[in-house]
């Protein structure tokens, strides 16, 4: 049998590609706007590495796009950092929410479980509202496959391009 090699990403790698450029795009912006208020210079070597690293990644995972479905390059639009602190915060409650139902499948104490439960229901909304604000503004085009990879993109570009 011959091995041939797929030109087109499947849908569902396409979306976890999505989710790691995006998470790691907002994480390389965070590190670099944060880089020169370490005031320790072991740690600030640390970030060296982890800034470093995350570039890697991302040139790495950019090569991807190309073979995603519904992939197509749009013009440079450069948006205001409002994307970067919803993306931010979306990136921090959907994290939330999965650190919440985690740590519920650990929990022996019913206290501690209706505790963590009522968390997790209220996070799961809070993430909704971040989600809608930014759907809402055309921040997170969701249904919009060929343009959230644009996104994707030009966020890791931005990423990729700022000083620290």
């Amino acid at each position: 049998m011959e091995n041939t090699q797929r030109k087109t990403l499947a849908w569902h790698e396409t979306l976890e590609l999505h989710e790691l450029v995006a998470f790691q795009s907002i994480g390389l912006m965070k590190l670099k706007m944060s880089f020169k208020k370490v005031p320790d210079a072991e740690l600030k070597e640390l970030y060296k590495k982890c800034i470093h690293e995350l570039e890697h990644n991302l040139g790495e995972l950019l090569k991807f796009y190309p073979s995603a479905p519904g992939y197509q390059r749009e013009e440079e639009d450069i948006r205001e950092d409002i994307g970067f602190y919803a993306g931010d915060l979306l990136a921090l409650s959907k994290t939330l929410v999965r650190n919440l139902a985690i740590a519920i499948t650990e929990t022996a104490t019913p206290a501690l479980r209706n505790t963590l439960t009522k968390q997790l229901t209220a996070s799961i909304k809070g993430h909704e509202r971040v989600f809608n604000y930014m759907h809402k503004n055309g921040l997170y085009p969701s249904y919009d496959l060929g343009l959230l990879l644009g996104h994707d993109i030009e966020n890791a570009q931005k990423a990729l391009k700022m000083k620290y």
